[in-house]
């Protein structure tokens, strides 16, 4: 299975592909793009609060969420999520809420334990445990460099001294993402659907080259740019992600040569000499150009979170977490796309903890198939464990990363402070 395939997975299951509208072969950008324009109709519904009620329109950051409930939990279960109004509004805290805080967390919905009751997040969890409470900013769908803004921004308002700022294996890739629909493809936004624009990175590892973008769209009344397809056109034309998707759009409507010499240029100029002659070799570069480049984005994203933790005196935690099929590829043909990145945070000496080998540990204490172990700690969708840590799964989070939170806090919380 690709990378492109592994990431798209679970989001097929909401939007499964459509056919171009006019049945031609998406060969250049323009056409891509007109696929995928909005309508002022969605734009409305999104602004106004009536799309996908778990977020809300946010210009620096894309979008911030909003308290909700959903039939998305255990056992088909109703999940109850909501937030205050510190800053942009954390998650409820419920543990030890009248203490100061000094946790800080950021991250993606592995972080702000989506699928799970307020109270049965990793960090009311941690917050019982160690007898403090710990604030939760986590953002479903949020990219590695989303984190790391909402982390300036939240850090002005509610600072803290030690910071857990956790990398979900997607969230690498979203950092190239400007718009969430040259990625996801069509969604109507009045039917529930978010595909919002983002903060996002221009990078090219073989240059070096890092550059930090706002979102596109940086003011509500600029979202109903993306019902003009000239604007579109010109905002997004030279995108990188653009043309990963369209290859592969034209190897799913059978013109893969539209995009040989495309993809080839690309990858000459990220470094990688490459003669593309077939969709297999297409697919294989494809692949090769957005996660080394990913990769490369969250090195430097985090090279930024250290220099402000040095500028403001704090404390960094990274903590790794994965999508269950992940953990399954691991553990049937020994492969792991981030190698390089888990490298990359040794050679800096930085503190993380890494779930794929706590995991690895854990389900080495079984006798079960990879299968039924994740089952055991991720929801099911259709029968596969394929969604978000159950409450069971927030609970090995929460045990998986308390040692090294526990090292870190000075002085020690009460649970570990003989002298409290």
């Amino acid at each position: 299975m690709s990378e492109w395939t592994r990431n798209k997975e679970l989001r097929g299951l909401l939007n499964p592909p459509e056919k171009h509208l006019s049945g031609r072969p998406i060969v250049n950008a323009r056409d891509f793009l007109t696929r995928i324009v909005s309508t002022r109709r969605e734009v409305d519904a999104w602004i106004k609060g009536f799309a996908f009620p778990f977020q809300k329109y946010d210009s620096e950051l894309g979008y911030l969420l909003r308290s909700a409930r959903f039939k998305d939990g255990i056992d088909g279960s109703i999940t109850t999520y909501d937030y205050e109004g510190y800053g942009s509004g954390n998650r409820r805290m419920i543990m030890h809420s009248d203490k100061p805080c000094r946790i800080n967390t950021y991250g993606n919905s592995f972080t702000q334990s989506q699928q799970v009751s307020d109270g049965e997040s990793w960090q009311e969890i941690l917050a019982a445990h160690l007898c403090e409470p710990i604030r939760n900013f986590g953002v479903g769908g949020y990219s590695v460099y989303q984190a790391y803004l909402r982390m300036k921004r939240e850090e002005k308002l509610t600072p803290t001294e030690n910071i857990i700022f956790s990398i979900y294996d997607d969230d690498h890739y979203r950092s190239l993402v400007s718009w969430r629909k040259i990625r996801g493809g069509p969604v109507d936004l009045a039917s529930g659907g978010s595909q919002p624009t983002s903060p996002y990175v221009k990078v090219n590892p073989s240059t070096r080259e890092f550059v930090e973008c706002e979102n596109p769209c940086g003011t509500a009344d600029s979202m109903y740019n993306l019902c003009d397809l000239d604007w579109i056109f010109e905002t997004f034309k030279e995108d990188f992600l653009l043309k990963i998707t369209r290859a592969h759009e034209n190897v799913k409507e059978g013109y893969p040569e539209s995009s040989y010499v495309e993809i080839s240029d690309l990858a000459s100029k990220h470094g990688f000499g490459m003669q593309i002659t077939t969709p297999e070799e297409l697919i294989k570069a494809c692949d090769l150009l957005y996660t080394k480049a990913s990769l490369f984005a969250s090195m430097r994203i985090v090279e930024k979170v250290e220099e402000f933790a040095a500028l403001n005196g704090k404390k960094v935690l990274y903590v790794l977490s994965f999508y269950s099929q992940s953990i399954a590829k691991m553990v049937t043909e020994g492969y792991r796309f981030d190698q390089e990145f888990v490298d990359f945070l040794k050679m800096k000496g930085l503190q993380f903890i890494d779930l794929m080998e706590a995991h690895l540990e854990d389900f080495s204490q079984f006798s079960i198939s990879i299968e039924d172990y994740l089952r055991r700690y991720y929801v099911e969708h259709e029968n596969r464990p394929i969604g978000h840590y159950n409450p069971m799964g927030n609970f090995f989070y929460a045990f998986a990363i308390k040692d090294k939170l526990v090292e870190m806090l000075n002085p020690k919380p009460i649970s570990y402070n003989d002298s409290s």
